[in-house]
């Protein structure tokens, strides 16, 4: 018995300083996605008409880095907030701790370089070297065209300096540890050509983060196999509102959905009679940003439905709204 007892012993002694040493290595060896590149990004013409179409209506990054009137329908962007930051995602909301949007403004980034700004946001490494929240789409940023993102960078140096203090980012433990092992290095992409619409629709549908919220989540982090198919839960005080199946499934799905209806749907909101619909104090709210979204030219809108029509339609069932009794 003794014997016994002194060997279990050692074993968990062993087991005790491998997980001490995988957390000393996790804290002080991770995140590691290299140095940022040494760059100094040109603010052209072009590149600035195409970050503001991209950061604001494709990749929607003005999304979460801006301040959200959510007592109108869709919570459309509050004037004079533009790349301010301080919106807050945190247990409330089915996150894991307090996370909040950076302030993108020249009044944050002025002592980045182009370098780290573009490690931030194709890896998930801020300036200081520590790893940002996977709600950042950063693995998404990383598979673009490399020159894509340099419009954004382009177009966010030339945002309006807005003071705004942020707090900090607080994860729930054991996702703080988690949340190191995450980021990687860049893979970018050749923008696909416009003809190939399969193609093409996946690099809009990747860059426009549609799998990101539909999708079922844990933790933070996409459930494999649950891509499109729905599921992400947001919950507010009057109950929970769930990201729908987007997948072409005819009962589940927008598989009834003509291209011309996916495509109004989205043009609904450009229309000059269209004004947000004021929520009532239990109404549950939709976070996704339709004003932002319509934005997007037609061509880009058609070209993701073409991609989701070529995946494999997702079953899954989802209750939108559940209001709570």
């Amino acid at each position: 018995m003794k014997k016994t007892l002194k060997v279990l012993g050692f074993l968990i002694l062993f087991v005790l300083i491998i997980a001490l040493a995988g957390g000393t290595y996790i804290n002080l060896a991770l995140p590691n996605t290299g140095k940022p590149l040494s760059i100094n990004i040109e603010r052209t013409p072009e590149r600035l008409k195409r970050g503001e179409y991209l950061a604001n209506h494709v990749a929607a990054c003005m999304d979460c880095h801006s301040s959200r009137d959510w007592s109108l329908y869709s919570g459309p962007m509050k004037p004079g907030t533009l790349g301010m930051g301080g919106e807050i995602f945190d247990e409330n909301t089915g996150m894991p701790g307090q996370i909040y949007s950076a302030n993108i403004t020249p009044h944050s980034l002025a002592n980045w370089t182009d370098g780290e700004i573009l490690r931030a946001i194709t890896t998930g490494v801020n300036k200081d070297g520590k790893a940002l929240f996977s709600l950042m789409g950063y693995s998404r940023f990383g598979k673009m065209d490399k020159e894509d993102i340099y419009s954004i960078i382009a177009y966010v140096r030339s945002l309006k300096p807005i003071k705004n203090q942020v707090p900090e980012t607080k994860l729930n433990f054991p996702v703080n540890l988690i949340n190191k092992t995450l980021p990687e290095p860049a893979n970018f992409q050749t923008i696909p050509n416009e003809k190939d619409s399969v193609k093409y629709g996946a690099y809009i549908a990747n860059a426009a983060g549609c799998v990101d919220c539909h999708s079922k989540r844990e933790k933070g982090n996409i459930v494999a196999g649950s891509e499109f198919g729905g599921g992400m839960e947001f919950i507010q005080p009057s109950g929970t509102l769930t990201s729908p199946n987007i997948t072409m499934h005819k009962q589940n799905g927008i598989g009834s959905w003509s291209k011309e209806a996916f495509v109004q749907r989205f043009k609904l909101y450009t229309d000059n009679t269209y004004k947000p619909q004021h929520m009532g104090k239990n109404e549950l709210n939709t976070p996704m940003p339709w004003t932002m979204y319509a934005g997007m030219n037609t061509k880009d809108i058609e070209s993701i439905y073409v991609y989701l029509k070529s995946l494999r339609p997702n079953a899954n069932k989802v209750e939108v709204r559940s209001n709570k009794h």
